[in-house]
């Protein structure tokens, strides 16, 4: 067998280059095929090196002169032939039967041999004479053989071998025959590069130096000397894993030293095999016969040389230039009859390949998937006229594409062979596979007994309406015979499936493209598969982001956290940013519920900053809301202790947010998850805590002339939020902790034992563990704490000695007036001795407050430094600790602290801020009301007349809270009583509330009879010189006047509020004088704005304010200025009132005449029918 030259490339290598990949399927005789590479050999070619042809090797002479037979040899064969044929005749013969190819190398090679043949030269150089000949051409990528329609590639154009000029717009490109013979061309150029690359593959595995050479005979152990061919690919191979498993540096290093081998590019290596499998793959394979994904099939033909006439063997001296053209003529025969044995070659070829297809598709019907193999099919003589059954392994045997699918379309095509073959020897390169295989039950068909030739069935079949060629057809005709085939199926449907399907209904793809992404074998489909899915709907409800998120983690779980961390997080990063915020909210989500799944680096830093990010920057709160739970989810997994400062600055930033449902997940999930980590750091007593009540301080500090409640705020609500955290450490490190054991008799936890948790994750049992855990831990807590003390107990200690102090120091420095911080405080206490129990309070915190409050008859002297009962310290121990408990020594222990406070106040002259703010707390309860009206009777009663106006003052907070019935039966009475009292101060004291019971009570008979004591003090003479009286009533008309009933306002408030202007014309003092007109300027321009009749206000108003301006004018000037203008808006508003007044009068007469008009028209139009010319008679003039 002659071998082949890769310069030399005959018409048949051209046939067989556009031959379809079914000549593949073809297996060489063990007695003709060459053995096949090792198996075990990575870098041994692979059979899907290059696309498997037909190498048809033949004896022609090259135009280059490399051929095996000379031109010498050939003249010599040709010598014995009688005719001679000229040149030109064989050129006008190709032309003439259209073999335009060859044409074309005769023209070629005339050109190299410097015998231009003008023929040829017109020929081709006439566009024309290729566009006359595409007339019908072939269908598209197919072209006619002598065994049927058979695929050719694709053409393949260069930007240099286009010309432009030539094609219309129009033009039918297909069919211009200059694209073929460019194709030609770069085949050729194709080939020889191939030829060069196998020569220095062959060079370099051939290659050794001579110290590996020493030290392979020195050392025995040495199976082998490195090949520099495998260094090279064993280093691409190396640089490759490090770069997939993010060792960068490492690979960086890597390349510089081996600076010689560019490893971006494999064919940088040299070889002419495609890349092998990666490091990991070839170590999980080691050892293991790994079939090949692809078979290639070595075909080679020749001529035998006796059959050509003459000697073509022998080598004859150089000819005389007179008989080059003899020779060249010689050449031209003997071409044309090589050409006209490859051609019936061919043919052969053709019906052979035909013929074991026709097997192959047999043994498919009986065995399904085989491991594919390498197949040789053995070089066959075209002069033997006896034809060698080939011997077909049907596990050897590739099926249609690469073993994954069973192609219906040709599985019709029946077996007519009636010799089965000869024998079947079954390899089991893979037992698994085999057992898999063997398990199946065979698919048989009936074959009939007829004998119709494999061409006529095909033609027969082809009228089956059946469509390959689109894609959808392409799948179709396609049946998935294995797992990885369904999953490479469904990756290419799903994308064309899904735009399809209704948007409501799409969450039904999802296990579908969740199932495929997981298996896919290719990343780029498994990208894409996961990018449908966050894309999958437009603005997903709660209800689909459940969903998907519910696939995303099985994902997760599936594929492990690398896959996750390198397919799911793009996903997530790509749509960060979204305009949709039902999108983002998917992100947000998506990060929580992924948390677990994560590899810890990426959770601690990727993840950690994209949701960072987004509380920073987005607008939505049900995005920010749920990027705060995933917040908590992922400081639950984290543990990084340098992101605990991060994790700080998260909790303040979210607990900052606007929006009250973004610091409702903060308290319910953040926290509690921050919280655990910090306990299980030990930072949350040393870093933690501290850091929140040193801001709180710092927030006093700069609040001096105006605190901001809102930052105390939050600061006292994340304090809050840490209390059941902070308690579940004392338990867990107490003396009796390993102790405490879970048995059947431990009676079962109150109800009301601990606060109502914000959420689960702050429940105490839920943090410790169990209810039962808990209940065991909760009796030996308070046994401890009544027995035994807290030595030894150093997280407990913490809270007594360190926390307790500084939380009361700071109490201390709050503004009593601000009843929302004293509110905040109050609660923080209340939850605070609530969950560390009742014993705790009582023997921890109550004595270290009692202490700084020291309630004494002898410390009642404010210029003593005696003030902590006027700050905040008093309220929040009232309504955050005396409380939180509500048996009857704890009311008792209120009320007597209450009384104490209110008499020591009283008799100290000190303001009452602190005591009115501990009524305004507890009157929002109304469990509290009648434990405040016991306190105020006890005022009520007091022998000290100071107390007594400190009770009377106090009633003015309590009845705004109190029902009317505890109003009518124990305020007014008390009122009553202390309005008589012998002290004039006491009586004034009475005024507020009774004022204020005219603003809030409905109780005519309540309000007669306070309407009368009022009455009583401006009417009786003992009250007319009574200055302090008369200021307290004016005040009073002006604070409860505009709440007050309208009759009450206009004929009692403004009536006396006249009478006391005007008895304060004739007011010598000057003082007292503007004392009353100031007071009076303040309760008209509250008065002002209220609805006044205008008999009222032309009787009273007026005239009044009239008499203050007589005062200001000589008292206060500005005041005159303003009080002018109210009298003229008042005589406006008098004016106009009139003149609406009778403008009302005249357009209700008007408007009674109109309807008596519009009823006398419609009742004359109801009596016309409906003739037109009738109603046009309505509207003429009569004459």
């Amino acid at each position: 067998m002659a071998s082949v030259n890769p310069f030399n490339l005959s018409d048949s290598e051209e046939e067989a280059e556009r031959r379809p990949n079914e000549t593949v399927h073809t297996e060489r005789s063990p007695s003709e095929g060459a053995p096949g590479p090792p198996p075990g050999n990575p870098f041994s070619p692979p059979p899907d090196a290059e696309p498997p042809t037909l190498l048809l090797s033949s004896n022609r002479t090259s135009p280059s002169g490399e051929g095996s037979v000379s031109v010498a040899a050939t003249s010599a064969m040709a010598g014995t032939a009688e005719t001679r044929i000229s040149v030109d005749g064989i050129a006008a013969q190709l032309l003439r039967d259209q073999y335009i190819l060859t044409a074309l190398e005769f023209h070629t090679e005339l050109l190299e041999a410097g015998r231009e043949l003008p023929r040829l030269r017109d020929y081709f150089s006439n566009p024309g004479n290729f566009e006359r000949q595409s007339g019908t051409p072939p269908a598209k990528d197919q072209v006619l053989g002598p065994g049927g329609p058979l695929h050719r590639a694709g053409s393949i154009s260069t930007l240099d071998s286009l010309d432009f000029a030539r094609y219309s717009d129009d033009g039918n490109r297909e069919s211009d025959e200059r694209v073929a013979v460019l194709e030609f061309e770069l085949r050729k150029a194709k080939e020889t590069i191939q030829a060069l690359r196998a020569n220095l593959t062959q060079a370099a595995e051939s290659e050794v130096t001579s110290q590996e050479r020493k030290n392979f005979k020195s050392s025995p152990e040495i199976q082998e000397p490195i090949r520099p061919l495998e260094k090279r690919a064993l280093n691409f191979l190396v640089n490759e894993y490090l770069l997939k498993h993010d060792h960068k540096l490492s690979s960086i290093t890597f390349s510089d030293e081996n600076d010689d081998q560019d490893f971006e590019l494999w064919d940088d290596v040299g070889l002419n095999i495609p890349k092998p499998p990666d490091l990991l793959h070839l170590y999980r394979n080691c050892g293991v016969s790994v079939p090949s994904p692809r078979d290639t099939v070595d075909v080679s033909v020749g001529v035998d040389f006796g059959d050509l006439p003459g000697n073509c063997i022998a080598q004859d001296p150089p000819k005389k230039p007179d008989l080059l053209h003899q020779q060249q003529t010689e050449v031209v025969q003997e071409l044309e009859y090589q050409i006209s044995l490859l051609t019936n070659e061919k043919q052969s070829l053709a019906e052979q390949i035909k013929k074991l297809q026709s097997e192959i598709q047999t043994l498919k019907r009986t065995v399904s998937s085989p491991p594919p193999a390498t197949l040789d099919l053995g070089s066959h003589n075209i002069s033997n006229s006896t034809t060698t059954t080939s011997s077909i392994d049907p596990l050897s045997v590739p099926p249609t594409d690469n073993g994954q699918y069973l192609d219906i379309r040709r599985v019709s095509e029946p077996e007519t062979n009636p010799d089965p073959p000869s024998s079947q020897n079954i390899s089991h390169p893979h037992p698994q596979s085999h057992n898999k295989l063997k398990s199946r039950p065979p698919v048989q068909f009936d074959q009939p007994n007829r004998k119709l030739s494999p061409a006529f069935q095909q033609a027969l079949l082809s009228f089956c309406r059946m469509c390959s060629d689109s894609r959808l057809g392409a799948e179709v005709s396609r049946i998935a015979d294995s797992e990885e085939s369904v999953m490479l199926m469904l990756g290419r449907c799903l994308p064309h499936i899904v735009p399809n399907v209704l948007l409501a209904k799409r969450e039904e793809l999802i296990p579908l493209i969740l199932c495929t992404a997981c298996l896919h074998p290719e990343p780029k489909e498994r990208d894409q598969l996961l990018h449908i899915l966050f894309n999958l709907i437009k603005r997903p409800d709660d209800e689909q982001r459940q969903m998907i998120l519910t696939g995303c983690v099985a994902f997760a779980r599936h594929v492990g956290p690398t896959r996750v961390e390198a397919e799911l997080l793009p996903q997530c990063w790509e749509q960060i940013n979204h305009k949709y915020p039902e999108r983002r909210l998917l992100v947000a989500e998506s990060c929580g519920a992924l948390a677990p799944y994560l590899p810890k680096e990426i959770r601690s830093s990727l993840v950690l900053s994209m949701l960072q990010q987004m509380l920073a920057e987005d607008k939505a709160d049900m995005v920010r809301e749920a990027v705060v739970k995933s917040l908590g989810i992922i400081m639950g997994y984290i543990d990084d202790p340098d992101k605990y400062s991060q994790g700080f600055e998260l909790m303040l930033l979210s607990l900052g947010d606007p929006s009250e449902r973004v610091v409702s997940a903060v308290h319910q999930v953040f926290i509690p998850a921050f919280a655990a980590w910090t306990t299980e750091l030990g930072t949350l007593q040393t870093a933690l805590i501290p850091s929140l009540l040193a801001r709180i301080e710092k927030l006093l500090m700069q609040g001096e002339h105006g605190l901001d409640e809102h930052k105390l705020h939050v600061f006292l609500s994340a304090l809050q939020s840490l209390t059941p955290p902070l308690f579940a450490v004392v338990l867990q490190s107490a003396p009796f902790t390993s102790r405490a054991k879970v048995t059947g008799d431990i009676p079962a936890i109150e109800v009301t034992r601990f606060p109502r948790p914000a959420s689960p994750l702050q429940d105490v049992a839920t943090i410790i563990g169990s209810r039962e855990m808990l209940s065991a831990l909760l009796l030996l807590y308070d046994y401890q704490l009544e027995h035994e003390g807290t030595t030894g107990w150093d997280s407990l200690l913490w809270v007594v000695n360190q926390l307790l102090p500084q939380l009361i120091e700071i109490v201390g420095r709050i503004n009593v007036t601000s009843s929302t911080c004293v509110h905040e405080f109050s609660r923080f206490f209340w939850r605070l001795c609530r969950t560390f129990g009742k014993i705790f309070t009582n023997t921890k915190v109550k004595p270290q407050f009692q202490e700084i409050l020291r309630l004494s008859e002898e410390n009642v002297d404010v210029s003593a430094g005696n003030d902590i009962l006027t700050k905040a310290t008093v309220p929040i121990y009232a309504t955050g600790v005396l409380t939180c408990y509500n048996q009857d020594e704890d009311r008792k222990l209120l009320v007597g602290f209450l009384e104490d406070v209110m008499t020591t106040l009283s008799l100290s002259y000190a303001p009452l801020d602190s005591l009115k703010a501990s009524f305004v707390e507890l009157g929002a309860n109304p469990v509290y009301h009648e434990l405040l009206l016991t306190v105020l009777w006890y005022g009520v009663v007091h022998t000290s007349a100071l107390v007594r106006c400190t009770a009377a003052r106090m009633f003015e907070l309590l009845v705004k809270g109190v029902n009317e019935t505890l109003v009518a039966q124990r305020v007014v009475p008390a009122l009553i009583t202390l309005s008589s009292d012998p002290e004039i101060s006491v009586r004034i004291s009475t005024i507020p509330a009774f004022g204020t019971i005219m603003e809030t009570v409905t109780q005519k008979e309540l309000l007669e009879r306070v309407k009368m004591q009022l009455a009583s003090f401006l009417e009786d003479p003992q009250y007319q010189d009574q200055h302090s009286l008369h200021m307290e009533i004016i005040r009073t008309f002006g604070r409860v006047g505009p709440n007050a009933e309208p009759r009450f306002r206009d004929e009692f408030v403004l009536p006396h509020l006249h009478k006391l202007a005007l008895a304060n014309n004739s007011q010598t003092v000057e003082s007292k004088r503007i004392d009353i007109a100031t007071q009076l300027f303040e309760a008209y321009s509250a008065l002002s704005c209220c609805f006044i009749s205008e008999e009222v206000m032309v009787n009273h108003f007026l005239p009044g304010l009239r008499c203050l301006r007589a005062d200001m004018e000589q008292l206060s000037p500005e005041h005159e200025v303003i009080l002018s203008s109210m009298i003229k808006e008042c005589e406006i508003k008098v004016e106009n009132r009139g003149m609406a007044d009778a403008q009302g009068s005249m357009s209700i007469a008007s408007s009674l005449v109109g309807e008596d008009a519009k009823t006398k028209f419609l009742s004359k139009m109801g009596q016309l029918t409906t003739s037109g010319a009738m109603l046009a008679n309505v509207f003429q003039r009569k004459k």
